[in-house]
């Protein structure tokens, strides 16, 4: 059997990458600053490479640190996914996951069949409700946000980049036709997500309608309510391309056939120190791979 490499130092170089620091890193193994350098001291010997430049208390991980953890990670989680696999004491794990109700129905939920096979003790306790980004480490241990850009502090992953489209009941767009002038658009009622604000705004400027003020703005706080009010003829939804996709509703119709950046994108966050906790790295792992 060929020599296993410290694993005790293993865990510890693990730990700085993942967490950013090596004063987090030590504090989550209980160690003091000089212990955790020791471990990593002695697995650069083990294999004669240097793993992290150091400069004073900072680590900076090299090229070859950066090299061998991209190597190294994957067959670690395998043997963590192994080891779980194969213990019978081994309790469910649990995941506290913030989502939007509308991802949820068209995108996750069609997947979680698919991470039940691959880790049947992960359970996931879901939360629709409001502020999802301020609720990470407190009562959620992560969540998946619409949004321009998460705020400092998180880890973050962009899960999509869209396209905003106008959309609406098939008899409407027939009486509007496929590029009503900004006179039909003006008499018309136009739904906005609440948390999209920035959608509405970019569509008009990508059009040439920055100056179009329509007869009403409703604003909604649920996507898959807004296809809905769209498709019931109450309106012109501006929404992802996406979205509309993925709801396949055979009553709604585009306008125009001009694709908008969307400002928002679909993003996975969690604390950086989180990314350590089983549940946490299990179902951020397969969100990546599984490319929703």
């Amino acid at each position: 059997m060929r020599r296993l490499p410290p694993l005790r130092a293993l865990e510890a170089f693990v730990r700085v990458v993942r967490l950013g620091s090596a004063r987090a890193a030590a504090d989550e193994l209980n160690l003091s600053p000089s212990a955790l350098s020791r471990r990593i001291t002695n697995l650069e010997d083990f294999t004669g490479k240097k793993l992290f430049s150091r400069s004073g208390q900072a680590m900076r991980l090299t090229d070859d640190g950066r090299a061998f953890y991209d190597t190294v990670a994957p067959h670690l989680e395998a043997l963590a996914v192994a080891v779980e696999t194969q213990s019978e004491n081994v309790q469910l794990l649990r995941l506290r996951l913030g989502v939007l109700p509308l991802f949820g129905t068209q995108r996750l939920f069609p997947k979680l069949p698919q991470l039940r096979q691959q880790h049947p003790r992960l359970h996931i306790d879901i939360d629709t409700g409001p502020h999802l980004s301020d609720r990470v480490g407190d009562t959620l241990d992560a969540a998946i946000l619409l949004t321009t850009r998460p705020g400092p502090g998180f880890h973050s992953v962009q899960l999509d980049q869209n396209t905003v489209h106008a959309i609406c009941n098939r008899m409407l767009a027939g009486q509007l036709g496929a590029a009503p002038d900004r006179e039909a658009l003006a008499q018309q009622t136009f739904l906005i997500h609440t948390d999209m604000p920035l959608s509405f705004d970019a569509w008009k400027a990508a059009l040439g309608l920055a100056e179009l003020q329509p007869n009403a703005i409703d604003h909604y706080d649920s996507g898959q309510l807004i296809l809905e009010a769209a498709a019931q003829g109450l309106g012109i939804a501006i929404m992802h391309d996406d979205h509309l996709k993925r709801n396949n509703d055979p009553r709604l119709a585009k306008l125009y056939d001009v694709p908008v950046a969307s400002p928002y994108s679909y993003w996975f966050i969690c604390r950086p120190v989180d990314l350590d906790a089983r549940p946490v790295r299990i179902f951020h792992d397969w969100l990546v791979a599984a490319g929703l």
